[in-house]
């Protein structure tokens, strides 16, 4: 059992870091105007796997790891809505820009979270992840996703959209 939990948090790891990656490449494409459609559709896909392998991991109650994927899941709908039955029209446009920021945004939260308990260093200097440099950290992700949301809503125009 304990192999099995490692492959798999493994794998789990692998998809969010693809998720991540290729949301930063989505993100640009906001930033630029463009629909970068493979990445977005490789972002969206493996968020999704993210959100979705996280529930399988063994938990005893509502966590907030429990929370941000109920949440994630949430947005990404929302950014699937917009961008594919709502085809970015009108307002969709914007709703879209900002469901994919929060849902890249959940994960790199998360990321950071993981981080502080996974890497030695990093737990050294916030053991209980209440200390100042988790919450800086953590603030620092907030403001570079509040900065890249308000990029994002105004720059991305793609063609032949309102």
């Amino acid at each position: 059992m304990a192999q099995h939990l490692s492959t798999f948090a493994v794998v789990h790891v692998l998809i969010s870091l693809v998720g991540i990656a290729s949301g930063l490449i989505v993100v640009y494409g906001l930033l630029t105007s463009r629909r970068l459609e493979g990445w977005s559709q490789l972002f969206l896909a493996t968020t999704i796997a993210t959100s979705a392998t996280g529930f399988f991991f063994p938990f005893h109650g509502f966590t907030p790891a429990i929370g941000v994927g109920i949440l994630s899941l949430i947005v990404l709908t929302v950014a699937i809505f917009a961008r594919y039955s709502f085809r970015l029209e009108n307002s969709w446009r914007w709703i879209y820009a900002v469901a994919a920021l929060t849902a890249l945004y959940f994960n790199v939260f998360v990321l950071i979270a993981q981080s502080f308990q996974k890497i030695a260093v990093l737990k050294a200097l916030a053991p209980t992840q209440s200390e100042p440099p988790f919450l800086i950290a953590q603030t620092a992700a907030l403001l570079i996703f509040l900065t890249l949301g308000v990029g994002a809503v105004r720059g991305f125009h793609p063609p032949g959209h309102a």
